[in-house]
């Protein structure tokens, strides 16, 4: 349907307005609400999660079919972040997330497997992926990013996530660095609330921009904003995502990015249950962005896009402001050729998977009591395997089948797995505890320990036992490395960043002595510093 010989200017005002708009629905097939939203709207692009996606050739359909009832090719993005926060598994391959690259610490690694991870994308239809996180992760408390991050040092953050810019732009996809002005030293999760940093500028311009100038500097094509308050920029405690202060006058004037400005999703809690959807859809256009984020309802959708429409027709919004954020959009859309018709290239599977391997490999950290590895072959281990739900912007379970038990059973190891809740149950516990006794060795495979009190009274129960019985015990974090701080005692700590087959075939290299740890703290975590 698109019609090569229009542009931007050609459009009507309704249409430019749903140019502006990105938007999620439900469902394997393109759903009534969005085929009215882009037929009806003009709407600019389209969001999946983990609800649309069932394997690579659904995905590649579903595309096909949303683009062909399209006026202006749609950007069609997801959160493919790797590691814990991926919407596709099945049919791609999952690269390691982001502070598993940078405990690698390597950054030809980190643009190689943000090209492969692309290519990926691209050969299914997906034109924009919502990576790489910059937030600089120094909060162990913080609840939302964690393992998203590279790590806690600015220049790392920069140079790894420049390089993930690099090589998503090689495969055709549009990067998205967020969440700007940073995301990272905050206690409270903006799906939920809306969180607060107290910084001083000069501190936030030490260590939060520093990642974002680097992005601008290598052409990032998007920048997400972050639903948090930064009162050395915004004094009226207004979230950035709606601050004119913080998009135009620090994003826009002061750092000299000229790209697309998307929001974070208009329906997370800190904007939604605040302000609201659609007056925060008028508030985030008035303040610079160009690109609104609403994932799920269909009715916060139309009513976000009547609002800005009719705040435009009122003069609230200036039709130069819609003009210029139609005419970015439009841009990116050009640069990343969706209004070519040439097929992306097959991507190399082989090599893809390849490249997730080394970056594992390379990640595996052994913090404390390497000294104690590898474990015995000829005696029976117990792995406690923490089982885990994706929980960033939905909650939506996660099947894995190849755990640590089944990576260790694969190099030969004698083992038994029993499989707990985040928050363990009695009769977990007692299963646990009675499995304990009959082994040479417990590996305590956790879960970010540090928000799940149950499961740290565990691991402290379990190592005390084990001490006293003279077992081995291992706690291996699969997520945030600082559950180390919920069980400062135990004799060895290792950090594999994610529970995904690469990272635990790697980790259980490492356990059996096959691979040596070559992973380095990309955070400090009590008195052991970051390298």
């Amino acid at each position: 349907m698109t019609n090569l010989n229009r542009g931007p200017d050609d459009l009507d005002l309704k249409s430019k307005v749903g140019q502006l708009f990105m938007c999620g629905f439900d469902g394997h097939q393109p759903a009534d609400g969005i085929r009215r939203l882009i037929e009806d709207y003009g709407l600019g692009g389209v969001i999946y999660f983990r609800r649309n996606l069932k394997d690579a050739i659904q995905v590649a359909s579903l595309t096909k079919a949303l683009q062909e009832r399209a006026a202006v090719p749609l950007l069609v993005s997801i959160d493919q972040e790797g590691g814990m926060v991926v919407r596709l598994e099945e049919g791609v391959t999952v690269m390691p997330g982001a502070m598993a690259i940078g405990a690698a610490g390597d950054a030809e690694l980190a643009r190689e497997a943000a090209m492969r991870s692309g290519a990926e994308l691209r050969a299914l239809g997906v034109n924009m992926n919502f990576a790489p996180c910059l937030d600089v992760n120094n909060n162990p408390r913080n609840p939302v990013i964690g393992v998203r991050s590279y790590g806690e040092m600015p220049q790392k953050v920069a140079e790894l996530g420049t390089a993930t810019v690099r090589g998503y732009r090689e495969a055709g996809v549009a990067a998205v660095a967020k969440h700007f002005p940073g995301h990272g030293d905050t206690a409270a999760d903006s799906h939920h609330a809306l969180p607060v940093v107290p910084h001083g500028s000069d501190r936030l311009d030490a260590v939060e921009l520093v990642p974002f100038r680097a992005a601008i500097a290598a052409g990032v094509d998007a920048i997400m904003t972050a639903h948090v308050v930064f009162p050395a920029y915004e004094p009226d405690g207004v979230p950035s995502t709606l601050s004119r202060r913080i998009l135009t006058g620090l994003l826009r004037e002061r750092l000299g990015y000229d790209g697309v400005v998307v929001t974070d999703c208009l329906e997370m809690n800190a904007i939604s249950e605040t302000i609201g959807v659609a007056r925060g859809a008028v508030e985030a256009v008035k303040g610079g962005a160009d690109l609104i984020l609403v994932s799920h309802r269909l009715d916060r959708q139309i009513a976000a896009l009547e609002a800005v429409y009719e705040a435009v027709l009122a003069g609230e919004i200036p039709a130069s402001r819609i003009d210029e954020a139609v005419r970015r959009v439009w841009s990116l859309k050009e640069k990343r050729g969706l209004f070519a018709k040439t097929a992306a290239p097959a991507p190399d599977v082989a090599e893809a998977y390849a490249v997730a391997r080394r970056v594992s490999e390379q990640a595996v950290t052994v913090v404390k009591g390497g000294e104690r590895l590898p474990l015995r072959a000829d005696g029976r281990t117990l792995v406690v395997w923490t089982e885990a739900r994706a929980s960033t912007e939905v909650v939506e379970a996660i099947e894995q089948s190849w755990t640590l038990g089944a990576a260790l059973h694969a190099e030969g190891l004698n083992v038994a797995e029993l499989a707990i809740g985040l928050e363990p149950t009695e009769a977990e516990k007692a299963d646990v505890a009675a499995a304990a006794e009959s082994a040479e060795g417990i590996v305590f495979a956790s879960y970010d320990a540090g928000f799940s009190p149950g499961q740290s009274a565990l691991i402290r129960a379990l190592h005390e036992s084990a001490e006293t019985a003279g077992r081995t015990f291992v706690l291996a974090s699969l997520r945030t490395p600082y559950d180390l701080l919920e069980a400062p005692a135990v004799p060895v700590y290792i950090c594999a960043y994610e529970n995904k087959p690469a990272m635990m075939s790697a980790l259980a290299g490492v356990l059996s002595g096959r691979l040596p740890a070559v992973g380095r703290l990309p955070v400090t975590i009590g008195d052991y510093s970051c390298i």
